[in-house]
């Protein structure tokens, strides 16, 4: 393979990349308008701790990150196979 070919192939799996992370979301926090309680006898205590400037979203219970583990692990076996392949066809070893 020339080296032209490779330096192309590289920008294509880079420029790749950089196309799939444009995609990824970002965790930006908003502030919504929180309604005040309509009855006073509400539990006036737990008023008294809240703070009106910006806060954190509320996440919930958690997200099942199961199939995030999973597919990282395929595409991290993957790319390690296509270097153990790419060292073994060129025929030198790498230096460690």
């Amino acid at each position: 393979m020339s080296v032209t070919r490779r330096t192309l192939l590289t920008a294509t799996a880079s420029g790749t990349l950089l196309a799939a992370l444009w995609f990824v979301p970002s965790a930006n926090a908003t502030v919504e308008a929180t309604a005040e309680p309509a009855a006073q006898d509400a539990a006036p205590a737990a008023a008294e701790g809240t703070t009106a400037g910006p806060q954190l979203a509320e996440t919930g219970p958690g997200v099942d990150t199961t199939p995030y583990l999973i597919g990282g692990t395929a595409l991290l076996g993957i790319g390690a196979g296509f270097v153990a392949y790419s060292v073994r066809r060129s025929g030198t070893r790498p230096v460690i």
